[in-house]
């Protein structure tokens, strides 16, 4: 890859100029020169890092790759061309571009990047070699994500047992700690889940799923909001595979985070509803019992909404409109259940109730829209992402 073709920093000066460049692009490259020299690139490069961190905790991704692009410049400017924190600060980019759809391309050139600069990196004999060691983890683990991005499990697969192979000997060596090791490894194991599933391997994908929700819950805590994504999507392959008791468990579990974080109304709304959805796919499924739960969370989610934007909103009206389908349908199978036990089968009293279900299902006008019994959605996409900082 040539840097030229993923910057738009073509040379040495340009990256001087757009290192320095933080407020007023619209200064001289005499002037960002001059101020180059009052303020010394290392300390710009952590203002930058720091500002990289903050516009991805708040998920504003955009402006986090624009600060990770100063680092890169900066890193080179400070350090020089064959020094590993170059790599470290093209990883952290790749890191950025896997943040934003369609960028996956952009994230493995910036990866393969890092792994031609740390392959002949000089380290000073003073530097911790540890650091370098950790620095290649995640140079396995981004370029991991990156082939899982573009559907390269294969690629994937290989660079993820890499990290892992990697974290673990440092753990033996003595040269990350034992709550580093459970940190890397929870993301590992999300990746291979991950891998498994894009291959529609969802018994694979499973067991993995559950040793990185385990091995977050050990480092971050079982409250951690970067427990989100991990429960999210072993609910959705626990669906999936018809576990409903356990994806609408681990449903709960992240909605209980979400209150208790006190995140916004629409955020508990669509948690609230993942869960009801959890719930009448289980029924669908033959499970009857989870209609109170159900029935709760359809109400909880619309209380949320309406505390958000009013009850005359479209989203709320939808909800409650998907809420009285369910209740319609719910009503008839139970009515159904009786007629067959009352009469069989084949009178036709339970032949009509069976015919108005189907009509239930079938007219969209009912419901003011199609709607078929909620199918699994494996990564439970109408909660909002909560990602955790080194995924």
């Amino acid at each position: 890859m040539h840097e030229s073709q993923e910057s738009p920093f073509s040379n040495h000066l340009d990256e001087i100029v757009a290192a320095v460049s933080l407020t007023a692009p619209e200064k001289t490259a005499s002037t960002l020169m001059q101020m180059a020299v009052f303020q010394p690139p290392r300390e710009k490069l952590q203002l930058c890092e720091e500002k990289a961190k903050s516009y991805s905790s708040r998920h504003e991704y955009k402006k986090a790759i624009q600060e990770l692009v100063r680092c890169v410049a900066l890193t080179r400017i400070c350090y020089g061309d064959a020094h590993w924190k170059r790599a470290e600060a093209h990883i952290n980019l790749a890191r950025g571009y896997l943040q934003l759809k369609g960028l996956s391309l952009q994230a493995k050139q910036h990866a393969e990047k890092a792994k031609e600069i740390l392959t002949n990196a000089v380290v000073p004999p003073y530097d911790d070699h540890a650091e370098v060691f950790k620095c290649s983890i995640e140079l396995f683990h981004t370029l991991g994500r990156a082939s899982l991005a573009l559907q390269k499990f294969k690629e994937a697969a290989e660079n993820l047992t890499k990290a892992e192979t990697l974290s673990k000997e440092l753990l033996q060596c003595g040269r990350i700690s034992q709550e580093e090791w459970m940190e890397i490894q929870a993301r590992t194991k999300l990746s291979f889940a991950q891998v498994y599933q894009g291959q529609k391997k969802l018994k694979e994908a499973l067991p993995h799923y559950q040793e990185a929700l385990e091995y977050m819950e050990t480092s971050k805590g079982d409250k951690s909001l970067e427990c989100l994504p991990v429960l999210k999507e072993l609910a959705g392959v626990e669906q999936a595979l018809g576990l409903h008791d356990a994806s609408i468990n681990h449903l709960l579990q992240a909605h209980l985070i979400i209150l208790k974080r006190k995140s916004s109304s629409e955020e508990a709304m669509l948690s609230a509803l993942c869960v009801a959805r959890a719930a009448v796919t289980s029924i669908a499924s033959g499970r009857p019992e989870h209609h109170d739960v159900a029935e709760l969370y359809f109400q909880e989610s619309m209380a949320h909404l309406k505390a958000a934007e009013g009850m005359g909103k479209a989203k709320f009206l939808s909800i409650q409109d998907e809420y009285c389908h369910f209740l319609q349908v719910t009503g008839q199978e139970e009515c159904l259940q009786i007629q067959t036990l009352l009469y069989g089968p084949q009178d036709k009293r339970t032949v009509a109730t069976q015919q108005s279900m189907d009509v239930l299902f079938k007219v969209p006008e009912m419901a003011g829209k199609p709607r078929q019994p909620p199918k699994a959605k494996p990564a439970c996409t109408g909660v909002a992402q909560h990602t955790a900082g080194k995924s």
